[in-house]
């Protein structure tokens, strides 16, 4: 679990555009190298970086002083707040539709 009081935070106003910013994200279907016959569902995470800076860490492409990968992480609890932004915005699309 994280902080999330709102008298730690400042400059809070509403998250726009959210369908737009889902819209761009890329869920894929994958293995990894290490397990070739697992699929799953998942990010790439430089791709995720482009939308949501804050749920990626570390670089594209980065590589360890030894010349092995040095990976990006993915924290998917970040993408939460998009998401929930993303449906209410569609809810209200529907309900608009709907004449509710």
């Amino acid at each position: 679990a994280s902080s999330s009081d709102y008298r730690l935070k400042e400059n809070i106003k509403p998250i726009t555009g959210g369908i737009e910013r889902l819209k761009n994200l890329k869920p894929s279907r994958f293995s990894w190298k290490e397990e070739p016959g697992t699929e799953q569902d998942g990010f790439i995470a430089h791709e995720v970086q482009e939308i949501v800076p804050e749920a990626v860490g570390g670089d594209k492409d980065a590589i360890n002083d030894d010349g092995t990968i040095n990976p990006q992480q993915l924290d998917p609890s970040k993408l939460v707040p998009l998401l929930t932004a993303a449906l209410q915005e569609l809810t209200a699309r529907v309900e608009a539709l709907e004449g509710n």
